[in-house]
């Protein structure tokens, strides 16, 4: 343990402000003593791990009564002795409390560091603490689930079992290179390329989960496009249930962006209503529409709003080609259903379209299912393994770039030690993942964006 790690640190856990509780954490050798310390009611110091006990604390002038939950070391969070006290929510009682203990030798907590001392003293490894914040911070069930589903280690199992495999064949490279002179091979070279081949699969498919993973982690910008009068603000009213943007005869009166949230299939969709798409000489509807494109191209789905009732072969046609060169994922809304051209409903229905009428809300549900399939999320289930973090994200990419060098020395016959050597890199970039290599530098990086408290 490093010497930072020997100080008893003290934050409090619960939102700041007024609230009828809030909860005060400490964890270090001296937590137990710094709180009997100003605590009247038993002796804490005697007092078995994961008991609570209610008394006052604050011996020359009692602050509140307060519930004392003592955890002693390696039965913590931390595996370091810990307390949690809960008082009344009133800012000025915790105040008085933080206070009263930090005369008595606890020091105020760093943003993270609770779950910092937890990685640093084998609690978990890296990416499950990373797991942490994002539980925390999680919008949605799916979110949730998949935060969960790390911090329990899901993830990090698959990496290890990866990272292990690699480094039996490591160790059987490096001893072929202390045998160098004699000639031998205890890593067979056909044993190593179907490794290879099949651990990079593994890793295919975890990079590819990294789409998925941060659209249930970050949520889904869904921008509404399309032609003025396209029924672009009645869809957004409708798939929020409430009249949230103006609705108008009139073309061009959605001038600016219009956003809010809904949850789709456990996932936070964020829905932007933009300005029609037409050649305008009015200045202001004109930066409207510079603004919708400008979303059009950050966005993570388009849904592409055709009235039916208007709508021409040829526009559709027009609309098709700008969205396939945007190269942003999309969906065809044929508006105004109950308006449209026999003929032309029978035609698009085979033609990837989801018919709907806004204003009288017919086929919603079959749009919201469209959206969540386009995007793959109704395949993801309950327990499945998925990239969330960009930092993962990006060591299992160099982890598939090394491990392709790997197999392109093996295709050229070049020796162990150049092979030793991409296989040590690909260790390299999953043991970052992990934390069995890391530094200071990124340890700091990660827990900084913790909030104070966890």
């Amino acid at each position: 343990m490093n010497a930072v790690n020997q100080d008893t640190i003290i934050a409090l856990a619960t939102p700041q402000g007024i609230g009828a509780l809030a909860v005060i954490r400490l964890s270090g050798d001296q937590a137990i003593d710094i709180v009997q310390s100003e605590f009247r009611g038993k002796n804490l110091t005697l007092q078995p791990s994961h008991t609570l006990h209610w008394g006052t604390l604050g011996r020359a002038q009692a602050i509140d009564e307060v519930l004392v939950s003592i955890f002693r070391a390696p039965h913590s969070f931390t595996r370091e002795n810990s307390v949690e006290i809960s008082c009344h929510g009133s800012p000025v009682i915790v105040r008085e409390i933080i206070s009263l203990l930090l005369q008595r030798g606890a020091r105020l907590a760093r943003p993270g560091e609770f779950t910092q001392r937890a990685f640093l003293n084998g609690r978990f490894d890296l990416a499950q603490a990373e797991a942490v914040a994002d539980l925390i911070q999680a919008e949605t069930s799916q979110g949730r689930q998949a935060a969960l589903n790390q911090m329990r280690g899901g993830f990090s199992r698959e990496i290890k079992n990866l990272r292990e495999e690699l480094i039996h064949f490591a160790s059987l490279i490096e001893l072929e290179l202390d045998f160098g002179e004699e000639d031998v091979e205890f890593a067979k070279r056909d044993d190593l390329r179907q490794l290879i081949i099949k651990i990079r699969g593994y890793l295919a498919r975890l990079i590819h989960s990294f789409d998925q993973g941060q659209v249930i982690k970050e949520g889904v910008a869904t921008v509404i496009a399309g032609k003025p009068n396209a029924g672009k603000s009645t869809l957004l009213n409708a798939l929020l249930n409430e009249e949230r943007a103006i609705v108008s005869d009139i073309p061009g009166t959605t001038r600016d962006v219009i956003e809010d949230e809904i949850h789709l299939g456990g996932v936070l969709f964020r829905f932007i209503d933009t300005a029609g798409l037409r050649d305008t000489h009015d200045a202001i509807e004109a930066l409207g529409i510079a603004r919708t494109r400008e979303q059009m191209q950050k966005a993570s789905l388009i849904l592409y709003v055709f009235d039916l009732s208007q709508t021409s072969p040829e526009e559709i046609q027009q609309a098709e080609r700008e969205l396939d060169k945007g190269g942003v994922p999309y969906l065809k809304v044929g508006n105004k259903l109950d308006q449209a051209p026999a003929h032309l409903a029978m035609t698009l229905r085979g033609r990837d379209f989801i018919l709907i009428s806004a204003k009288n809300k017919d086929n919603l549900a079959e749009l919201k299912e469209a959206i969540l399939n386009k995007l793959e999320l109704n395949q993801v289930r309950t327990g499945d393994v998925l990239v969330t973090n960009l930092r993962h994200w990006q060591q299992l990419n160099l982890t598939d770039e090394a491990l392709a060098r790997v197999l392109q020395g093996l295709g050229g016959g070049i020796t162990g030690d150049f092979l030793a050597m991409d296989i040590r890199q690909a260790l390299y970039h999953l043991g970052e993942i992990t934390g069995e290599i890391t530094s200071d530098d990124l340890l700091a990086n990660i827990f900084s964006r913790f909030c104070i408290g966890k």
